[in-house]
């Protein structure tokens, strides 16, 4: 008997997600705040579901992925939402990026009627998600994290349960904070070797030999210098997790310069209009500021 399960919101990651849930052989029932986003995985044998609860009516499990705090607080409290059909017995996975005050409003409100709800960002971007190759940042209850682990084997290469709600969210977090402070570190490198005459790809060959090789260098570096931006983590989210984590330290006093720096890289970058391409684009400030002066 093929295990049943939700998928909400199918953007670049989820859209990639569910169709590896379907290739495993779940059976899915998606949903897509626009609606003609399911086509496509109806063709490789996904139900669609008219509203968040009418997947959440159906499926004992349930999936989000959505873009920020406000889509995931949307799909679970609007009307026809998640929240209208949740009853004991049924399971939350939320695996949006959000902050510790939205994953505990939607933990609350999802065991205040029985059900059950496990936070799950993942670490990873399109290529990651297509491949199966997510890490997954669990956190919330131990039972649904177990009773999740089918799917997320085929989601992800490594899941981790790092305890009560919130965890995941902070885990994530600090992750894609340094994620967002090296790419301006990177940024300011690539711009500097050209200026003084060095050829970039030739930075590339040298940084991939030494320590701090890595492979967001390695696959970002070759398509930054053929100003290629298409968007595999877009930039605006990026954005929005150094706000969440710049936040997450001025509630823990912790001191954190370089990264309120690359913030405000990301926000230029916005307001360059670069926000819905990848967030490598912010390669583009780093450049602008040297021509301007």
């Amino acid at each position: 008997m093929a295990m049943e399960v939700g998928f909400l919101g199918l953007g670049i990651m989820g859209k990639a997600m569910a169709t590896n849930l379907l290739r495993k052989g779940f059976k899915v029932t998606v949903w897509n705040r626009t609606l003609s986003k399911c086509d496509e995985l109806v063709e490789i044998g996904a139900s669609v579901g008219e509203t968040p609860a009418a997947v959440v009516k159906k499926c004992k499990y349930t999936i989000a992925m959505l873009s920020d705090p406000s889509a995931a607080l949307s799909v679970v409290f609007d009307t026809d939402g998640v929240f209208e059909q949740i009853v004991s017995g049924k399971g939350y996975i939320d695996m949006s990026t959000v902050d510790v005050d939205t994953s505990s409003k939607i933990s609350e409100a999802i065991t205040s009627r029985g059900g059950h709800f496990l936070e799950a960002p993942v670490s990873g971007s399109k290529k990651p998600a297509e491949d199966g190759q997510l890490v997954i940042l669990a956190a919330g209850e131990k039972a649904l994290y177990e009773e999740a682990i089918p799917f997320f084997d085929v989601l992800g290469k490594k899941s981790f349960f790092l305890g009560q709600v919130g965890n995941g969210a902070k885990m994530k977090l600090v992750v894609n904070m340094i994620m967002g402070s090296m790419m301006n570190a990177f940024s300011e490198g690539l711009v500097l070797a050209d200026r003084s005459g060095l050829d970039s790809k030739t930075l590339l060959d040298v940084l991939d030999l030494g320590a701090i090789a890595n492979p967001m260098f390695k696959l970002k570096g070759p398509t930054m210098i053929q100003n290629n931006y298409s968007p595999a983590f877009p930039l605006k989210h990026q954005q929005k997790d150094m706000r969440l984590a710049l936040a997450l330290g001025d509630a823990d006093a912790v001191s954190m310069p370089v990264a309120a720096a690359a913030n405000e890289a990301f926000k230029k970058a916005k307001s360059m209009g670069l926000g819905d391409l990848d967030f490598s684009a912010v390669y583009e400030t780093v450049k602008h500021l040297q021509r301007s002066s």
